[in-house]
Order: structure tokens, then C-alpha cells, then sequence
């Protein structure tokens, strides 16, 4: 059978169209943090919020690593922390006191130290730490800075630097505050799909043009209420690092249709670069080899990653073919078409829409259209809606496509009875 006769089913794993920035916020934050570092001489600068009895890591400036701890991590708000919050307290060890261990070892410090004993961390051998207010004067969370070395006190000097400091995060903490807020609702609301076995999904077919024979099916994931489009899913996804988690889920949920699927349908499935470096062959089926097909999405720049291309030599070693979605928006796309010679290129519908009037796109086309010829590939349109369109694309030499006029997407359950030949209305525009 032809190559693209089995051509399959991406799970569609929309990713934002650009990186999801750092808030402003959260910007001033980090480089409030980074001059404070820098300052005391410390090795790690970070701002904690007080929530119930924990103490929750926000920003984080510096050697994380090596004291064990990231955003968002939950600390116990105890002891000696106590006498840090209600007041203006500064704290910092001279050489010899405290029991600090080295950067990964055992938590150390002495009873009487708030962040190597009453935080619970490792290896903190000088500290320095005041409350930070918020607009109304209430106690916000604890600004802080560790040393893996005991240093020598400096309580007056290191105090005034941390009050200023101190004074300039409270014109943005109640920003920070809302954002963390925003985010916290964002994981719970990825967090209950990815604990519910993933999107759901449906499926739209593709066909081969000439005879508009249905040749494959492409999966699009379905979120509870569509209260927000796929792509805001995945978009909060990455903004919550979960992104990868999701679309891992997405992964699964289409390979666990593949038995269902009509005979001679083959089922691709979508994923970004960096979960598909990340791996997802252990979520193939034993019977994944001619049937599936990976498509990449979201077209970061690490087209030139090393570990994309042994990833993807990998999948094509079990016998999975390659696609490339959503060529012709973008430098990155064209840098991955070029550097993995993808089986199948997906000309995206934002070129394929209004084809039928715009010269520039038609060349576009017809340039993808010999360079997929060139690497012994094929390509696939989406997003064809009018009949204009499709006589349009079927000019330029693009043998298959997809999109509402052909057919819209479906539950698994009707596959089986869609007719095996879209019906396009010939007066249709």
C-alpha cells in the first residue's frame, strides 16, 4: 500500500503559538533576588508565601539544586521561623556554629535556625531572612538567602539591604500573589484530566484527494466543558509544568484505540519535542510498527537538539513513521523538515485557507510540494473548507488532505460507519 495510504491519527496536542513568557511580576521578583544574592554573597536568594502552616517557594535565584528545592515546593512553617515572621529579623551564622552539612547531605543547622532547622533544608551554613509585607501590612512570606558556607554575621549591614529589598517586593506581591493564585487553579484544573485518564478524543478523517478516499483519522483531543479551546489546555499545561505529563496521557489515550480502528486505517499521534525527547515509546503498543505514525507539534527551536534526533531514530527503529505539523508558519518548522526528513508534512490551514485567491500561498504549496518529493515524503493539507479550496490544493500537487468540507471530527464509536468517501458538494464555497 502506498505510503500515505496508511496515513494515521495525531492526538492533537495544540501547543501556544509562542513560549508562555514570565510574568512581569515574577520578573521583578527574580531580579530583585538576583541583586540580593549578589549582595550578601549568598548562594541562593528566594521568596516564600505563607500558606496555612507551610511556607510555599515562589521565585527562586541561584543554586536550588543544591539545597534540594524548586518553585513551588512546600516547606513546614515551624519553630523558630515563628520569631522570624511577626517581627524584622535578620539571622546569619558566624564560622563554626550550626551543624550545616554539604549541598544534597542531611538537613543540618542548630535548633535555633529557622531555615536549616525549622525549614527542614540541606546544607544551609549562613542565612539571612525578614518577612515581607504585603499593601495592607500583613505578613506576605519570608524573604531569603542561604550560603552552603558559614559566613560571618553582619546582622546591621545585611538587615538594611534586606528591608529595602523587602520594600520594594511589596509593590509586587499582590501581583505575584494573584498570579500564584491563577496558576494553583490551572494545576488543579490539568491535574483532574491527567488524574481522569487523559482528553478525551475524536476523530476527523483525511483522504486522499483524487478519489477522496478516506485514508486515516486525525485524533483531537476534547477537554471537559471546552470552556477554553485545546490549545489554552496545553498552554496552561506548560505555564504549570504539566505539559509533558498531558501530553504523555493524550499519547496513551490514542495508542488505546488503535485495535478499534477500521481496517487500513494507521493511527499517528501528536507530541512536542520535548516529550517526545523526554520518550514515549514505551507507550507503544507491540503492534505499533506500520501502523503509527508521530507527529511533531509546537515547533520549539532544538531542531538542531541531538536528542530529538535519536528519539525520533528510535521510533523509526519500531517502525514509526514521522510527520511534521503546521509547515509554512514558521522559520522552526522548516528547520525540523529539513533536519528530519519527515515521512509526512502537514501544510497548516492557515496557508491552506483562501489558497484559491492568494498566489503567494498556492506557491508555498507547490515549493513544500517538491521539496516532500525531494525527501521521498508526502503532504498532507488541513483545514480545507470550501470546494475553491480543494480544487486549489488538488492543482498544486497535494494528494491528501482534511478539514470541514470533507468531513468533521467524530467519536470513535461512529468511525466505523462513516462513509468511506466524503460527498463534497460541488456548489459549495
Amino acid at each position: 500500500m502506498h505510503l500515505v495510504e496508511v496515513i494515521g491519527v495525531p492526538t492533537r496536542v495544540m501547543r501556544p503559538a509562542t513560549p508562555v513568557d514570565l510574568p512581569q511580576a515574577e520578573t521583578i521578583v527574580a531580579d530583585l533576588l538576583d541583586v540580593l544574592r549578589r549582595q550578601l554573597g549568598m548562594d541562593l536568594a528566594m521568596l516564600a508565601r505563607v500558606e496555612d502552616d507551610h511556607l510555599v517557594l515562589q521565585v527562586l535565584r541561584g543554586d536550588a539544586a543544591g539545597f534540594g528545592v524548586a518553585p513551588g515546593d512546600r516547606l513546614p512553617r515551624r519553630g523558630p521561623l515563628e520569631e522570624v515572621l511577626p517581627g524584622v529579623g535578620v539571622t546569619r551564622t558566624r564560622p563554626g556554629e550550626g551543624r550545616a552539612g554539604p549541598p544534597g547531605g542531611a538537613p543540618g543547622g542548630t535548633s535555633g535556625d529557622p531555615l536549616g532547622g525549622g525549614f527542614g533544608l540541606a546544607g544551609v551554613g549562613a542565612y539571612a531572612c525578614v518577612p515581607v509585607l504585603d499593601g495592607d501590612g500583613l505578613n506576605y512570606g519570608v524573604l531569603a538567602c542561604l550560603s552552603h558556607r558559614p559566613r560571618p554575621a553582619a546582622p546591621e549591614r545585611d538587615g538594611r539591604f534586606l528591608r529595602l529589598m523587602a520594600a520594594f517586593l511589596t509593590d509586587v506581591v499582590l501581583d505575584l500573589q494573584e498570579m500564584w493564585s491563577r496558576r494553583r487553579r490551572l494545576w488543579s484544573q490539568v491535574s483532574d484530566v491527567i488524574d481522569g485518564g487523559g482528553p478525551l478524543v475524536v476523530f476527523q478523517p483525511i483522504f486522499r484527494l483524487r478519489d477522496q478516499r478516506m485514508v486515516g483519522l486525525e485524533a483531537l483531543s476534547r477537554f471537559p466543558g471546552m470552556a477554553e479551546d485545546p490549545q489554552s489546555w496545553y498552554e496552561n499545561a506548560a505555564a504549570v509544568g504539566l505539559a509533558t505529563e498531558l501530553e504523555r496521557m493524550a499519547f496513551a489515550r490514542a495508542c488505546a484505540v488503535l485495535p478499534e480502528l477500521p481496517a487500513g486505517l494507521t493511527l499517528a499521534i501528536n507530541a512536542s519535542p520535548s516529550t517526545i525527547i523526554a520518550g514515549v515509546v514505551d507507550l507503544l503498543p507491540d503492534f505499533a510498527a506500520g501502523r503509527v505514525i508521530v507527529e511533531i507539534t509546537e515547533h520549539e527551536r532544538i531542531a538542531d537538539d541531538d536528542r530529538l534526533l535519536l528519539a525520533v531514530d528510535l521510533l523509526r527503529r519500531r517502525g514509526v513513521r514521522i510527520a511534521i505539523d503546521d509547515i509554512g508558519t514558521g522559520y522552526a518548522a522548516l528547520e525540523q523538515l529539513l533536519r528530519l526528513r519527515p515521512e509526512i508534512t502537514k501544510l497548516d490551514g492557515i496557508i491552506t485557507r483562501g489558497i484559491d485567491i492568494d498566489a503567494a500561498r498556492r506557491a508555498i504549496a507547490v515549493g513544500l510540494v517538491q521539496v516532500a518529493d525531494e525527501i521521498g515524503g508526502h503532504i498532507v493539507a488541513e483545514g480545507i473548507e470550501t470546494a475553491a479550496e480543494l480544487a486549489t490544493v488538488m492543482a498544486t500537487g497535494i494528494p491528501y488532505g482534511q478539514g470541514y468540507l470533507l468531513a468533521h471530527p467524530t467519536p470513535l464509536a461512529e468511525v466505523a460507519g462513516l462513509r468511506t468517501y466524503a460527498t463534497v458538494p460541488a456548489d459549495r464555497h
